[in-house]
């Protein structure tokens, strides 16, 4: 990568930045997201090296620019891995995997107090997130927090839909939400997104009475 990005390298990538790469990084991410879904091994590992170069590509970019190099990345993404598994590294033992992601919700939450306070009582979510896994993050944070949520999420159908929901159902389901939304000339991705940060707002809403 240093030899493609010096003065005689690739035109292309000396053009390159942090920003330019965004797209080319969701496009691998997802290519690589397909060998897995057809379980393509061979070409996984293809993927996978794609993938990598695009990591390979920002620390390059990162180090010309004096701030750290592809061995800090893999030094601290080390240091995390042993940090947040003391039941390997350590005395800690544990026995299940629930055990385990306790202790590393405990470990993580120690770690971001030094860290960028979130926004919200909502934990800062990738803006770059495919509306779905948007929606899921939020109501994961609405149901682990015990947050309450406002009109825009009716709970008595959320709570009557869960028990008998099957993954069959749920793809059907949403296979023709989305077919409908195509007929009607909506766009379902951005409407669920929408969706998704209105329900965070009146989550917001309702909470503030009771921080202010």
């Amino acid at each position: 990568m240093a030899r493609l990005r010096a003065p005689d390298g690739c035109p292309w990538d000396q053009e390159q930045t942090h920003a330019t790469l965004v797209r080319c990084l969701i496009d691998e991410v997802s290519e690589l997201i397909d060998t897995i879904d057809r379980n393509d091994l061979p070409h996984m590992r293809e993927e996978l090296g794609d993938v990598l170069i695009q990591v390979v590509f920002h620390a390059r970019l990162a180090e010309e620019a004096g701030l750290f190099n592809f061995d800090d990345v893999a030094r601290d993404i080390n240091e995390k891995l042993v940090r947040r598994h003391p039941h390997v590294f350590g005395a800690d033992k544990l026995q299940t995997s629930e055990q385990v992601l306790v202790q590393w919700e405990v470990i993580k939450a120690t770690e971001k107090k030094n860290g960028p306070k979130p926004s919200s009582v909502f934990k800062n979510l990738p803006p770059r997130l495919p509306a779905l896994m948007f929606a899921e993050a939020v109501w994961k944070q609405i149901a682990k927090k015990n947050l309450p949520v406002g009109k825009s999420v009716d709970s008595a159908q959320v709570a009557a839909l869960s028990p008998h929901l099957t993954e069959e159902q749920l793809g059907r389901m949403l296979f023709e939400l989305t077919a409908a939304a195509q007929a009607k000339g909506l766009d379902p991705e951005d409407a669920l997104r929408k969706h998704a940060n209105q329900v965070m707002r009146d989550v917001e809403a309702r909470l503030q009475p009771a921080t202010a």
